[in-house]
């Protein structure tokens, strides 16, 4: 099987919006996904983009994606912050999501990061495995704080 890596392209955005609504089925929140297609692209094409991405491809089809952004902790400076890295189910298991990783890292040694970081839920043991292959500490203790567009919507002072 030959796997192709490469930044993601605008034109790419539907398939990873796909890719990204099938990570929502696996982690069982679907209805989370509130995202549309415009928002997606203005986001990593527009005149602002905040995120990049780095596709992987089996005969021209994304079968794989991984969506990072920076962020800044006041502890540790500058750091990738890995959003999704998101395999289809029929592609687990093949390396494409370590080859997606590798060149996560390497980017992030290449922009100078102070480190990389992401989120996995307790209960993906097999994304916990694959991640303590790298060494990777996976903390305990932090709750996840979040409003949504319409709470701040609804915010008055």
């Amino acid at each position: 099987m030959n796997i192709q890596l490469r930044i993601a392209k605008k034109e790419d955005c539907p398939r990873l919006l796909e890719l990204v609504k099938e990570l929502a089925l696996f982690e069982r929140a679907p209805e989370e996904v509130t995202v549309t297609l415009q928002e997606f692209e203005d986001a990593g094409f527009g005149e602002k983009p905040v995120w990049k991405a780095f596709v992987a491809e089996v005969d021209g089809f994304i079968v794989a994606f991984a969506v990072y952004y920076v962020r800044y902790s006041t502890w540790k400076g500058c750091r990738m912050y890995l959003e999704d890295l998101i395999v289809t189910e029929e592609m687990r298991g093949k390396g494409v999501g370590k080859l997606l990783f590798d060149r996560l890292i390497v980017e992030a040694k290449e922009m100078g990061f102070n480190g990389m970081s992401w989120q996995v839920l307790d209960w993906n043991e097999p994304a916990i495995g694959f991640y303590k292959k790298y060494d990777a500490g996976i903390e305990a203790g932090w709750l996840n704080g979040a409003l949504s567009r319409e709470q701040l919507l609804n915010f008055e002072l």
